[in-house]
């Protein structure tokens, strides 16, 4: 069974980097788009980047400039690499891949928390 894990979340300042990443368990299609979404206590699961490979990188307004989407197709491997955090950036954040949506059962998630 296919399987995503992502990992690399925890506490850091204001300001301050982290780098997510998300592991699948079987290569991934060619063909597929590789997502990172969060999800803040209280609020909808957002999408925040979108990486269509070969093509074209998407992301939301207010992570633009600041987060970049990466893969590694040899390792499986899905990356989020986050600047600049800011305390909204606070979230549980998830990976997962499809063909213009997510397809894959969801993962655990990691924690990121932004706090001084």
């Amino acid at each position: 069974q296919v399987q995503l894990v992502e990992s690399g979340g925890g506490l850091v300042q204001p300001g301050g980097s982290l780098r997510l990443s998300c592991a699948a368990s079987t290569r991934i299609p060619n063909v597929f788009d590789m997502f990172w979404y969060r999800q803040a206590p209280g609020k909808e699961r957002e999408l925040v980047a979108k990486l269509t490979p070969g093509v074209t990188t998407n992301y939301l307004d207010s992570v633009k400039g600041r987060f970049t989407i990466t893969s590694d197709n040899a390792k499986n491997t899905v990356y989020l690499q986050m600047n600049s955090l800011k305390s909204e950036d606070t979230a549980v954040y998830y990976c997962n891949v499809g063909i213009r949506s997510p397809l894959w059962p969801w993962g655990q998630g990691t924690q990121v928390t932004v706090s001084s």
